[in-house]
């Protein structure tokens, strides 16, 4: 039997509407980037991927594409070899920066990561199975999601208010909340800290937990607070939360708030690589890990990340950062093959007004997404919203995630709330 090969690799930039969904470094762009990658085979097979586009980002996977026809799709380790080799060659190598919060030592897993997620495509296609087969088969038919709450403006300034509205008190996020609830069926609920100050932030913690009396809750501030802040947060909030997120940078910051409350401790941002957890695990400064394909080097090695989890007993979710749909197929593929997946799954996906993938396949209910059945990760592209959404990137002049710079546009006084508190 002859085996398929890869016969041509497309990457296509696209860009989609973003709210101005503030944070601990500033405010999201009006437009946010995707980088689309179509891996088709000499057989007829395509397989998806989907990964950011910054700049940077995007040349490096234009590298890979281009040594990418006549590799085997089903040899992921020649892959990576060749991923290492192209950042060695072709790009220098080096680190990555994702919207000023995520920054990593190598960018060989996220480069990695599409064409990685794209192959596997392709190769549950080729089998006629889901892609969560080619994981050790789905553990769920259906993935819980919690609802992601923002503080926010009404509307990019100079621009109409959209949708959503403002949301910058504790009545605001409940009115959002409720929005979230009703509209998706959300079970849970995150708030996006790291904007006010941390008292205000508990008030609209508490303020939703008044409202909402039986739905697990987090707090995310992004580092935003002192270690000591912290614990006093956590006293605060000592049953009310199932966990704080990041409340501070750092494994040593996350370990001296561990030693000092019961309150669970989570991150995606001391933990988002393997050379991370060794020293997490030793410092026990970190209860609950939030796994993120795109990050940690595609889908198996997101699953490995889930076994590390269960051996020492941590809790596992899922990050999200503003992603389309083919990100968010192989994220429901992934949670359906976890089986320690302890927490609902973080998605921005209601904060989308676009996508390009056929509809019919990805819905909530009940704040749940159905695991794809279909061959591969179970969607398919619509090319003319594909056309869209790229011609959006063309002509929007936004070209790297920049929340601090497009804050400074509107608050030149304004600097990062990193231990700000």
């Amino acid at each position: 039997m002859t085996r398929s090969r890869i016969s041509r690799v497309v990457v296509t930039p696209v860009a989609f509407a973003d709210p101005p969904l503030l944070n601990v470094v500033g405010v999201h762009q009006p437009w946010a980037l995707r980088a689309i990658v179509e891996v088709h085979t000499d057989s007829g097979l395509l397989g998806l991927g989907e990964i950011y586009a910054d700049e940077i980002h995007l040349a490096r996977l234009g590298a890979v594409a281009a040594v990418l026809p006549g590799h085997d799709p089903f040899d992921l380790h020649g892959l990576r070899r060749l991923v290492a080799d192209v950042l060695g060659r072709e790009t220098g190598g080096g680190g990555a920066s994702f919207g000023g919060m995520l920054d990593v030592s190598s960018a060989l897993p996220t480069v990695y990561s599409p064409f990685e997620v794209a192959c596997l495509d392709i190769q549950a296609r080729a089998l006629d199975r889901p892609l969560s087969d080619l994981l050790g088969g789905a553990v769920r038919d259906r993935v819980p999601f919690s609802g992601y709450l923002f503080y926010k403006w009404a509307g990019h300034p100079g621009q109409p208010d959209d949708e959503w509205g403002a949301a910058l008190d504790p009545d605001g996020i409940v009115a959002q909340a409720q929005r979230m609830v009703d509209g998706w069926g959300f079970g849970s609920l995150k708030l996006k800290g790291g904007v006010l100050h941390p008292d205000e932030e508990c008030a609209a913690i508490e303020a939703l937990r008044a409202a909402y009396p039986d739905l697990p809750l987090r707090l995310d501030p992004n580092g935003a607070w002192t270690p000591e802040t912290s614990v006093r947060v956590a006293e605060r909030l000592a049953g009310v939360v199932e966990y704080l997120e990041d409340p501070t940078p750092g494994i040593g910051g996350m370990a001296y708030v561990a030693a000092r409350t019961d309150v669970p401790l989570a991150t995606n941002m001391c933990v988002i690589a393997f050379e991370h957890v060794a020293p997490a695990v030793a410092a026990d400064a970190v209860q609950v890990v939030l796994s993120d394909h795109h990050l940690w080097g595609g889908l198996r090695s997101s699953a490995l990340l889930g076994g590390i989890c269960e051996t020492f007993g941590m809790g596992l979710s899922m990050h999200s950062n503003s992603h389309l749909g083919v990100s968010l197929a192989a994220m429901v593929h992934l949670a359906a093959a976890t089986p320690n997946l302890t927490y609902a799954c973080d998605t921005h996906y209601p904060w989308k007004t676009q996508d390009l993938v056929t509809p019919g396949v990805l819905s909530f209910e009940d704040g749940a997404v159905a695991v794809p059945t279909g061959p591969g990760l179970g969607v398919e592209l619509d090319r003319d919203q594909l056309g869209v959404l790229h011609e959006q990137y063309l002509t929007c002049g936004v070209r790297r995630r920049e929340d601090t710079v497009y804050m400074q546009s509107i608050q030149p006084d304004f600097t990062p709330n990193t231990s700000r508190w």
